[in-house]
């Protein structure tokens, strides 16, 4: 019986880990490896979505999106939503986008939680090996 029950909590765990990406996740500059902005994942109609909510460099205070296309353009960075409608699909979201507001440049995207604190991020243009990848850690209270 407790091998029984452990197994399913093993199995409750595994199936349930892909909806813990939601909360706050921590980015890095990929060529300093300064922590860089705070993104928001949370879900909205079955979809995830990103938001900046903070940017972490001094320098980077007040930014606006210079090079964003449509609403996004001259708005501030913080607050501009920059993953959009990804859904699951066997434990990876995917089928979304990925802007980089540093070039206001589009990307298919998609998420794989590699533990419950390291998120890989891959953003890339028709086929994923062309394309880098950003690993995001989860924010620590």
């Amino acid at each position: 019986m407790i091998q029984f029950c452990t197994i399913l909590i093993t199995l409750f765990s595994f199936i349930s880990q892909p909806t813990l990406v939601e909360g706050l996740w921590v980015t890095q500059d990929d060529e300093t490896k300064k922590e860089k902005s705070e993104v928001l994942l949370y879900q909205k109609d079955g979809k995830l979505y990103g938001k900046i909510i903070r940017l972490l460099l001094p320098e980077d205070q007040g930014k606006l999106c210079k090079e964003c296309k449509g609403d996004e353009k001259n708005k501030p960075i913080a607050g501009i939503t920059i993953v959009k409608d990804l859904i699951l699909d066997d434990n990876v979201w995917e089928g979304g986008t990925i802007m980089d507001p540093k070039s206001g440049k589009v990307y298919d995207c998609y998420l794989n939680l590699e533990d419950p604190n390291t998120l890989k991020v891959r953003g890339f243009l028709g086929f994923s090996f062309l394309g880098r990848t950003q690993i995001w850690k989860r924010k620590q209270e």
